[in-house]
């Protein structure tokens, strides 16, 4: 019953995703692991030097979205999706720059 649950829940990412084959899905979803464990793996190191303000915070977060972007990228080529993540950050900006207008 599991399975089934398993293979339905691939089978609508890979619809959703405009996927063709299951491992694909898996790949996407590791490449997005990867990349928030390396954002947050950086937090460690980076958030010393910001301070402990609130505002700094934000600062922290509007500085690494080009970080976090890049990194998907990356991994995404490493892993040989870099042409899923290439239109996944054009959606994205799209969508930034839409909602600006």
């Amino acid at each position: 019953m599991k399975y089934l649950c398993w293979v339905s829940f691939v089978n609508r990412l890979k619809k959703h995703w405009n996927v063709e084959k299951a491992w694909m899905v898996w790949v996407i979803l590791l490449v997005f692991a990867l990349t928030g464990f390396t954002v947050m793996y950086l937090k460690k190191y980076v958030k010393p030097f910001l301070g402990e303000e609130w505002w700094l915070d934000v600062v922290y977060y509007v500085l690494i979205l080009p970080v976090y972007n890049l990194l998907l990228l990356g991994y995404g080529f490493c892993f040989g999706q870099f042409r899923y993540f290439w239109n996944f950050e054009k959606r994205f900006f799209k969508r930034i720059v839409d909602f600006f207008k």
